[in-house]
């Protein structure tokens, strides 16, 4: 990790900068996958699952046969740990649900709000360097909470052509039955346009590495919803004297594993916390399975040393971290200042893989400073809202003056006259 000590605020927006990628080039290419996907279906899939993935699918869709034989593979403990991070994930967003509320703003006139479910969804879950099972639990349990009546999945294949066991297992704890053996911008697409076997969906929902989010924003020009931008992860940890250096470097380590574009960012007053941390880094990589890929994270990270929490909350917030974890003294009132971030973790024992679990909040978040702008999956992303009205005729009396006089302002008399005429009606009604 490079260490910067005191920076000055002109160095803040280099200093905070992610790794950059060619992204026309990227987009281009992301580009012509989609195209030939939604001119050429289930073909151009298979192509690009060959070439990209090496692996030779020729039925996408995941049988019940691969289901079963996948969750006999599955140990009896793992399954009872996803049981019980399903248990906690199903309580924090079915608390989610919001009854109608009817609001009489005028008498007579009654407004009021209820959530539809998005009909058609579509949910992706990496499998490249690591089967991000999670992944089904996040995107698949809201779904089902909110009512979506038609779920779908997709998730790249090995190259034996198979999806991993613990993907397909959760998938089926949660009833998503429509699962296909597909990744990369080729899922999104077949998502986004439908094939042969694929059905298109209405929004596009999950994480993924730069192509799936650069295929992601793009067919959000087309008409398809997405969540949010979501691409490298990414955390950011804000720690002071009473942090455990083995603490913060672990929670560097365990997103920096993620892939080498993944970014961490250590932000603290103390020169002491960073040069323990960094012999701690040193310590826990050296016996990672992923020592290469965090590797290659790590250097493009940093750690910043500031001369007090008043600026280091200034530079978290315009960071704007999809995971802040606050190891700080009066960590509660810290993270009360934060107004740019993801997904906040208080203290020195919440770490954030037990957010990426099954503490119960979603890990699905936005990344590269949407956070500024964008939330991270809830229950929310599943459902429209649609408003309501209703007027009675004493809301119409009560009301419509107002409005006629706004319409005529605007030199709109066709509004104007919906509420003449009925207005007009009631009086000659007696009313």
């Amino acid at each position: 990790m490079q260490v910067i000590e005191y920076p000055e605020k002109a160095m803040w927006k280099e200093m905070l900068a992610r790794p950059a990628f060619d992204t026309k080039s990227m987009e281009r290419h992301v580009q012509n996958i989609l195209n030939f996907v939604e001119r050429d279906g289930d073909e151009a899939v298979r192509h690009f699952t060959k070439t990209l993935d090496r692996a030779e699918v020729e039925n996408f869709a995941v049988s019940g046969e691969e289901f079963a034989e996948a969750a006999s593979r599955i140990s009896d403990e793992l399954k009872q740990a996803i049981g019980q991070a399903r248990e906690n994930l199903e309580k924090f967003h079915a608390a989610q649900k919001e009854e109608p509320k009817v609001i009489e703003t005028t008498t007579g006139v009654f407004c009021w709000r209820k959530s539809s479910a998005i009909e058609k969804v579509g949910l992706y879950a990496p499998g490249g360097t690591a089967p991000l099972f999670s992944t089904v639990l996040m995107l698949g349990i809201p779904a089902k909470l909110a009512g979506c009546r038609e779920i779908i999945l997709c998730s790249p294949p090995n190259e034996q052509g198979k999806i991993a066991d613990v993907i397909l297992y959760t998938a089926q704890l949660l009833g998503i039955e429509k699962v296909y053996k597909i990744g990369g911008a080729q899922a999104i697409g077949a998502m986004a346009f439908g094939t042969e076997t694929v059905p298109q969906v209405y929004k596009i929902f999950g994480p993924g590495n730069q192509f799936v989010t650069c295929a992601k924003q793009l067919v959000s020009q087309t008409g398809v919803a997405i969540d949010m931008p979501a691409g490298p992860s990414e955390v950011a940890v804000f720690a002071d004297e009473t942090a455990v250096p083995a603490f913060v470097a672990a929670d560097l380590l365990s997103q920096a594993e993620h892939g080498t574009d993944s970014h961490v960012l250590l932000v603290t007053t103390s020169r002491r916390v960073i040069d323990e941390t960094l012999i701690e880094l040193d310590k826990q990589l050296a016996v990672l399975p992923r020592k290469a890929i965090a590797e290659k994270a790590l250097e493009n990270s940093k750690a910043i040393l500031v001369k007090d929490s008043a600026e280091a909350i200034k530079i978290l917030n315009e960071y704007a971290a999809e995971h802040l974890i606050i190891a700080v003294e009066n960590a509660d009132d810290a993270a009360d200042k934060i107004v740019n971030a993801g997904s906040i973790f208080i203290g020195n024992y919440s770490c954030e893989s037990a957010g990426d679990y099954a503490s119960g909040t979603n890990h699905t978040l936005p990344t590269g400073g949407y956070a500024k702008a964008f939330s991270g999956v809830s229950l929310d992303s599943f459902v429209k809202k649609i408003t309501l009205q209703k007027l009675s005729e004493d809301g119409i009396i009560n009301l419509g003056r107002t409005v006629e006089l706004m319409a005529e302002a605007e030199g709109l008399q066709a509004h104007k006259n919906a509420i003449s005429i009925r207005l007009e009606n009631l009086s000659a009604s007696g009313r």
